[in-house]
């Protein structure tokens, strides 16, 4: 599998119903992916790599939140 079916499928996984470890899993693994993606862009400079790295970095972000929950005062 290459490294851009793995953020395909990744993108298109579900994030209802996980655990916090699953949330961190998650969030190490989307970290990953969009490094790596990072690293092709750099030499190929395809836009399609980078609309898929700013969609991985939204659900990344969204998977944070969750996971630091909400703010006390």
């Amino acid at each position: 599998m290459t490294l851009i079916e793995k953020a395909l499928e990744f993108e298109s996984r579900t994030m209802s119903n996980m655990s916090t470890s699953d949330r961190v899993e998650a969030s190490r693994e989307a970290k990953s992916l969009i490094l790596s993606l990072n690293e092709i862009f750099k030499e190929s400079k395809d836009p399609e790599i980078m609309d898929l790295m700013k969609r991985l970095t939204a659900k990344k972000r969204k998977i944070e939140k969750r996971l630091k929950g909400l703010p006390t005062e």
